[in-house]
């Protein structure tokens, strides 16, 4: 049973604007530590941490939070190893997907030139 849908939609170039003016604390902030290590490694940061701010987003929303009830650090993308995007939830993020019902949380993104979507869909 589907318990909670979330999406979210972030152009590429407003992230890039964010970096220019605060890239390491504007990392810090939204990534988790393996996120920065991978982050570091990528040709085109701007558009890696788009597509992670925008499943974070996405996330919250399916939850019925919002950002602002979890933390940034409550979500982490990983890629599984056929490199399929697999989002994992700790601490407040957790503990509401818990209190749900939730037991399965279904992440996909896609991006453009310009643009970075992300869909979560929360099962019980």
């Amino acid at each position: 049973m589907i318990i909670g849908v979330g999406t979210d939609l972030v152009q590429i170039d407003r992230i890039r604007r964010v970096l220019d003016r605060q890239s390491q604390r504007f990392i810090e902030r939204v990534l988790t530590p393996h996120e920065r290590e991978v982050c570091a490694s990528k040709s085109n940061q701007a558009a890696y941490l788009a597509k992670r701010f925008a499943a974070k987003e996405a996330a919250s929303k399916a939850l019925g939070t919002g950002i602002g009830k979890v933390s940034w650090q409550d979500f982490e993308v990983r890629n599984n190893s056929a490199g399929a995007p697999e989002l994992h939830l700790s601490g407040e993020a957790a503990v509401r997907l818990a209190e749900l019902g939730g037991q399965r949380v279904w992440l996909t993104m896609s991006d453009e030139r310009d643009y970075v979507t992300a869909f979560v869909v929360l099962e019980g």
